[in-house]
């Protein structure tokens, strides 16, 4: 998985893209809401990019920043079966390691945070930056996180660098916690509760034969 700026037509949208180990592309998914002034920037994804792709690990979607703030669509994710909830972010505030540990908890999958370590000198001299005046100074402080279904964290968070963070994860653990709450399985109530998801492609023109 990695993320990238998708341009179609005229539009970029925050993506992330799924390859297999051979280089296919497997999926991608479209931030649904970007943030703040991200808004100037980027367009907002539909639901027919809600991906979830298979893997030898288990299933692997994807949730972008800001987005997993959005109680709904981490009740959609939870409903493919998200085995490995993959979470990129630009927050490196210390309140993500805790919304990270929720997430893992409530949808009883592991998640895999990253989050970049980013200095002023990291962009080209004609990049106007605000955010501080050495080239020293640093703009993003990373955070990087691996956590378990209970919660637990395996790995990171790191602030003094740039580092790859790894962890050695039982696949089992997820059995285990769904063992006592499945959030969209035997601990949902769907005689009071529905969500219901729009998966279609929404585009501006559609053709009628």
């Amino acid at each position: 998985m990695i993320g990238a700026i998708e341009r179609e037509l005229g539009t970029c949208y925050c993506t992330v893209l799924f390859f297999a180990p051979d280089g296919r592309l497997l999926g991608k998914h479209r931030k649904l809401m970007p943030t703040a002034m991200e808004r100037m920037i980027w367009g907002f994804g539909d639901g027919s990019t809600l991906t979830a792709v298979e893997s030898p690990y288990g299933r692997i979607g994807a949730v972008i920043c800001w987005e997993n703030y959005m109680p709904m669509l981490r009740m959609a994710m939870y409903a493919k079966n998200v085995a490995l909830y993959c979470a990129p972010t630009a927050d490196d505030r210390d309140t993500w390691l805790p919304t990270m540990q929720h997430v893992a908890l409530e949808g009883r999958c592991f998640v895999l945070s990253a989050c970049q370590y980013l200095r002023k000198k990291d962009f080209p001299a004609t990049v106007r930056v605000t955010l501080g005046d050495s080239p020293d100074a640093v703009l993003m402080r990373g955070g990087s996180v691996i956590v378990s279904p209970l919660g637990k964290v395996l790995a990171g968070p790191n602030f003094e660098g740039e580092t790859i963070v790894t962890a050695t994860l039982d696949l089992n653990d997820i059995g285990r916690g769904k063992f006592d709450f499945d959030v969209a399985g035997h601990y949902s109530r769907p005689d009071v509760f529905q969500l219901i998801v729009n998966e279609a492609p929404m585009s501006a023109v559609k053709a009628k034969s």
